[in-house]
């Protein structure tokens, strides 16, 4: 395992990733936490942030090209840019069940699905696990 090629990526590959790797773990602790609570609200705003950098510098990510600069990880950004308002939304008006299933379909799809994606041989997270 080394660090090298992810410190040797673009800031906007840099930003993506250590926010990627900062969202997944608070959120597998969130999912591990009692609901409901000061802290759970806190860091669910910090998580919230976190996806925000993570969706957004994608569109500064341009390694896979299919339809000119653009990748389904650009739709899989917009999609977390619509998903995470509907989410807080569901929580601040109390429907909790809801709230639940948007965040663990959020973290589900753009973090584990996507992240998945990332070690595929050739990629940059492939390097920084099993080397170049």
């Amino acid at each position: 395992m080394t660090l090298a090629p992810l410190l040797n990526a673009s800031i906007a590959i840099q930003l993506h990733a250590f926010a990627a790797m900062a969202a997944f773990v608070l959120g597998l602790l969130q999912f591990a936490r009692r609901k409901g609570t000061f802290s759970h609200r806190t860091f669910g705003w910090i998580w919230v942030v976190l996806m925000l950098i993570v969706a957004i510098s994608a569109f500064w990510i341009h390694e896979i090209k299919l339809w000119g600069i653009w990748s389904p990880i650009h739709i899989l950004s917009i999609v977390t840019l619509v998903n995470l308002p509907l989410a807080v939304y569901m929580a601040r008006t109390h429907r909790v069940s809801a709230h639940r299933s948007w965040m663990i379909g959020i973290f589900a799809g753009a973090l584990v699905i996507a992240g998945i994606f990332t070690f595929v041989p050739g990629r940059i997270m492939h390097g920084v696990i099993f080397g170049s």
